[in-house]
């Protein structure tokens, strides 16, 4: 049995290695997961063999190095050209993670993705439409999740700690962003309430390059309540709270302060 452990992983178990390792805290990366086991119970290996591979992975994360945290010294080729590869096409590793769930469970996509994404498409009648809202709502759902593990489900400017009232925010809005590489980019999101997601949305407050945040000046002027403007003042200038991986992309930034924000 040992020896089935050892076989050479593919290139479809190491996407699907990568897809999780985008999903799960760096910090959470343990053979006592439960999604690792999950998918080592998919592939027949051993949860350690893929808590393994995703260390592994780890080793091509220049935000990691940058912060002098490394994954293992031992990592393959593939996996260096699985990393290099979905950088630049976060939508292509969304779908085609689920593509090799469905084969390997000898099933269709629908039947492998979540029930709040399968409860929408399974209304919708067969055809390339439907095709078209199924591989969005996938990228839709590896966004929030990616954006929400990075930020370990809190609040960047607040602390909130509630799933329920937490938003995976696009910096750069989805309309706006390049399906292939910005769209479902987890660098490009920040984990807000929905109340700082609103707000950031509209332009009423931004980040600025050091991850400061910036209140416009509708903020200040617009009347409202002592406590509800006390509060989004008391933020105006601090630091967010950074995510694990995935720091927001200054370009991005950069783009929502020019085009977003209403200005100070």
């Amino acid at each position: 049995m040992a020896e089935k452990y050892r076989i050479k992983w593919s290139r479809e178990e190491t996407i699907l290695a990568f897809d999780l390792y985008c999903k799960v805290p760096f910090s959470k990366i343990s053979k006592t997961n439960p999604d690792i086991i999950e998918l080592a119970d998919l592939l027949g290996r051993t949860p350690s063999a893929v808590g393994l591979k995703m260390a592994n992975l780890a080793h091509f994360d220049r935000e990691l190095r940058a912060r002098n945290v490394s994954g293992m010294s031992n990592a393959s080729k593939l996996d260096g050209e699985i990393f290099r590869e979905f950088e630049s096409d976060w939508e292509g590793l969304s779908y085609q993670a689920q593509e090799i769930k469905a084969r390997l469970k000898n099933t269709v996509v629908e039947n492998v993705i979540c029930d709040e994404v399968a409860y929408e498409i399974e209304k919708l009648p067969p055809g390339e439409y439907r095709e078209q809202v199924m591989k969005s709502r996938v990228g839709q759902y590896f966004f929030r999740t990616a954006v929400l593990s990075a930020y370990r489900n809190r609040c960047c400017v607040t602390g909130i700690l509630l799933p329920e009232l937490l938003v995976a925010s696009h910096i750069k809005p989805w309309k706006s962003s390049d399906a292939k590489t910005e769209r479902t980019n987890p660098s490009n999101g920040l984990c807000l309430n929905s109340l700082h997601d609103k707000a950031f949305d509209r332009g009423l407050i931004t980040i600025d390059k050091n991850y400061r945040i910036v209140n416009s000046a509708k903020i200040s002027s617009t009347a409202m309540d002592y406590d509800t403007k006390a509060w989004f003042m008391s933020y105006e200038g601090k630091q967010i709270i950074l995510p694990d991986r995935f720091y927001p992309n200054k370009a991005f930034i950069e783009y929502h302060n020019d085009m977003i924000f209403q200005g100070v």
